[in-house]
C-alpha cells in the first residue's frame, strides 16, 4: 500500500517534469509565445522575406514590440504581405519603416522597426509603406565573386604581354 502512494507521487513529478521540458523546448524554438497583452494589427509588404517565419519578433531598439502573425504571397504585386501584431503599449508614427534583419551572422530573422516623425500613430489595419527586404547571404557572396572576377579580368587586360616592348 505504501509503495503505491510513492509511485503516484513519482508519476506526478515525472509528468510535471515532462510538461516543463515540452514548454521549454517550444519556447526555445520560438514555437510558443504566451503573451496576453492587447495588440493591434498592421501590415507591410516586402520583395524578399528571406527566412522570416510566423511568430518571429518585431523589435525596435532591441526591444520586442510585437510578433509576426502571418506571411502570405500577393499574386497581384508579387510581394510578400506580412501581418504584424504590435503590442498596444507601443505606438509608432505612421511613417515608420520596417526592415528584415538577422540576429548574428546566421541567426533567426526578425523585423526591425525604425520610428518616423509623423504626428499620427499607426492604427489597426494600417500599412507600413517604407520597407527594406532581407539581405540574402547567397546573393552577397555571388556579387562578391562576380566583382572579384571582373576585377581580375580587367587587371589581366591591363598587364602587357611578356614578349612585347612598350
Amino acid at each position: 500500500m505504501q509503495s503505491s502512494r510513492y509511485d503516484a507521487w513519482v508519476g506526478l513529478f515525472v509528468l510535471i517534469g515532462g510538461a516543463a521540458l515540452l514548454f521549454l523546448a517550444l519556447k526555445a524554438g520560438n514555437l510558443l509565445s504566451l503573451n496576453f497583452d492587447a495588440t493591434y494589427q498592421v501590415s507591410a509588404r516586402f520583395d524578399n522575406i528571406g527566412g522570416l517565419k510566423p511568430n518571429a519578433a518585431v523589435k525596435s531598439a532591441g526591444v520586442v514590440v510585437g510578433r509576426v502573425e502571418s506571411i502570405v504571397f500577393d499574386d497581384k504585386t508579387f510581394q510578400a504581405k506580412v501581418l504584424l501584431n504590435m503590442y498596444k503599449n507601443t505606438q509608432f508614427p505612421k511613417d515608420s519603416s520596417a526592415k528584415i534583419l538577422t540576429s548574428g551572422l546566421l541567426g533567426e530573422q526578425y523585423i526591425g522597426l525604425e520610428p518616423g516623425a509623423d504626428e499620427k500613430n499607426l492604427a489597426s489595419g494600417d500599412i507600413i509603406r517604407q520597407t527594406q527586404s532581407a539581405v540574402v547571404l547567397e546573393n552577397l557572396i555571388g556579387q562578391f565573386i562576380n566583382s572579384k572576377a571582373s576585377d581580375m579580368g580587367s587587371a589581366a587586360a591591363a598587364v602587357p604581354a611578356s614578349g612585347s616592348k612598350p
